[in-house]
């Protein structure tokens, strides 16, 4: 019996054709490694809304979530297998404050695969650098 994926809600923020990433802090699992901001989506709970919370949370924003462009199952060793789902932003409001990563940064799609990202994000950003998303 496999075990039932947890899912995790994923934001691509645009903003004057960069988009938003963040790197976790040197204290997180996978240190200091990039990921597109959002979290666990909790029992019960409808992914767009667990990713307003996690924004709301992260960066401070209220966030209008639009369209899903990928979902896919990772798996990092040793842990639950997770569905990864990365959800468009149309809009926010309030002004982007980081609150907890140690740093974000706005970056062109073409330039995301020279971070270094958790490897759960990988096949996400080596699609949208190839124009696929």
């Amino acid at each position: 019996m496999s075990a039932t994926p947890v899912q995790v809600v994923a934001a691509v923020i645009e903003r004057e054709g960069r988009l938003l990433v963040c790197r976790r802090q040197a204290t997180d699992r996978y240190p200091l490694q990039w990921e597109f901001p959002g979290g666990k989506v909790e029992p019960g709970e409808d992914p767009r809304a667990a990713l307003a919370r996690e924004l709301e949370e992260e960066l401070a924003i209220r966030a209008r979530i639009g369209a899903e462009i990928l979902r896919y199952e990772y798996r990092y060793p040793q842990r639950p297998p997770i569905l990864l789902i990365f959800l468009r932003v149309e809009e926010y409001q309030g002004e982007l404050r980081n609150r907890q990563f140690a740093e974000v940064r706005w970056e062109a799609p073409a330039r995301l695969p020279e971070y270094d990202f958790v490897a759960g994000d990988t096949e996400f950003v080596q699609r949208l650098a190839r124009g696929e998303l």
